[in-house]
């Protein structure tokens, strides 16, 4: 039982060092350094660590988070997202719900533009939130809807967490990113039920108002030159991939020139707009490699130890059937996801899960997904949900966090029910990456 104390040290240490509140990536570098005194062989150890930082940070795989970071700020700070918006409007007449569907439309676009979940909720709540409170919505379809779509950009490429879990845990990045797409695509399906069905059930939260009548002729200018458009930036990063004609590497560099060149064809690139995309997409780029570069060395002190292997001998021990320990993991996550924010929760987790995930037989990209999907539930589930205190920003003044947790609790419900569907139906994951 040598292993356990490892598993005491290690995440007992990362739960107290965050406790105390140092930052994520310091914590496990401070724990790293502790580890591989202990269980690599002291000082000698160090140079093993040092090594670790080199390897782990001159992964050609890395390279797509920057740029998709890149791609995803300069798609909002140049304006080209309130092209988007205004497209939609246009599009969309006077539909029941109307606003909440146009937000899902939007959040389901942006998540093909961006891979920020934080980004795109707040987009969507600084420019949906007011016209949303000024219609008379209930939060239940105004902030609802915002968060479950905000939320949709950790599963449709471009996906930088997705990028960070394929480099963690080891599996084709390219696979994992065209996974997320079927689910991706399933759970804004659900959230637009869902939303007909509470407007349906009660009409008042989602009051009908007179819209301006939109000529065809106007409808069809919109969407050839608000929406179509951004085709081209979505078929240089998915369908690049899907097509086998670039890596995820070269469809994320495709990608941002596509954002690039629409930015300047619409005359709205300026260099105020490109000084904030570089500054947000680095900052992040930074706090991700600082991350990447400790988890590399966490895994191996967990495997140095013991720890890795006895945890999964002892899981196995109790003879479980697969499906229950995939709910168990499934549960654990979901905790996790109350307290930790993502990155945290993938360093945890990812050196355990995915080898157990394997010895289960368990298709380590439909596994994958399961992680992301769990981790998509965690952005938005209380008391620590960061999608929560993103709303709780930009919502209207006397909105309290019991109703912004109650608005959302539907569309939790929609993506645990797309869990389980994934969890039957693998295909849903997993037809995509079969085809390209």
């Amino acid at each position: 039982m040598f292993w356990a104390y490892g598993i005491a040290l290690m995440f007992g240490g990362i739960i107290v060092l965050m406790g105390l509140g140092i930052p994520v990536a310091f914590a496990f570098l401070l724990l790293d350094l502790i580890g591989v005194y202990l269980f690599m062989g002291g000082v000698r150890g160090f140079g093993q660590l040092i090594n670790n930082a080199f390897s782990s940070l001159t992964l050609f795989s890395l390279a797509p988070v920057p740029l998709f970071l890149l791609m995803g700020e300069l798609f909002f700070h140049t304006g080209l997202a309130v092209r988007v918006f205004d497209g939609f409007d246009k599009l969309l007449g006077r539909m029941p719900a109307r606003l909440s569907v146009i937000t899902v439309a939007s959040g389901t676009t942006f998540a093909a533009l961006s891979g920020s979940s934080l980004a795109n909720t707040a987009l969507m709540g600084s420019l949906m939130v007011p016209e949303m409170t000024k219609r008379g919505y209930k939060p239940s379809l105004s902030v609802g809807p915002i968060m479950g779509a905000g939320g949709l950009a950790i599963l449709i490429p471009p996906s930088a967490l997705a990028v960070l879990l394929g480099t963690i845990a080891q599996i084709d990045i390219g696979s994992l990113l065209i996974a997320g797409i079927g689910p991706g695509l399933v759970l804004a399906a659900l959230y637009l039920v869902v939303i007909f069905i509470i407007n349906w059930l009660d009409p008042d939260a989602a009051p009908r108002y007179e819209v301006p009548r939109v000529s065809l002729g106007a409808k069809l200018r919109s969407l050839c030159l608000d929406i179509i458009p951004m085709s081209f930036i979505v078929f240089n990063v998915i369908g690049l991939m899907l097509l086998g004609w670039a890596t995820p590497t070269e469809a994320a560099a495709f990608g941002a020139v596509a954002v690039v060149i629409l930015a300047f064809l619409y005359r709205c690139m300026s260099w105020p707009a490109l000084k904030r995309a570089l500054t947000g997409s680095l900052r992040v780029t930074v706090m991700a490699f600082m991350i990447i570069l400790a988890s590399a060395t966490f895994s191996q002190i967990l495997a140095f130890s013991g720890a890795s292997g006895g945890l999964i001998k002892w899981a196995l021990s109790f003879e479980l059937p697969a499906w229950a320990i995939l709910l168990v993991i499934f549960g654990v996550l979901l905790v996790l996801g109350c307290f930790m924010e993502s990155l945290s929760i993938l360093l945890l987790t990812v050196p355990v899960f995915f080898p157990l995930a394997k010895e289960l037989g368990f298709d380590l990209i439909w596994f994958g997904v399961i992680v992301m999907m769990s981790l998509e539930i965690g952005f938005t589930t209380p008391p620590f949900g960061m999608l929560l205190f993103v709303m709780k920003g930009v919502a209207p003044p006397g909105t309290t966090m019991g109703q912004i947790i109650g608005a959302a609790l539907p569309f939790l419900a929609c993506a645990i029910i797309t869990v389980a569907l994934i969890a039957i139906f693998p295909g849903i994951a997993l037809y995509l990456t079969r085809i390209g």
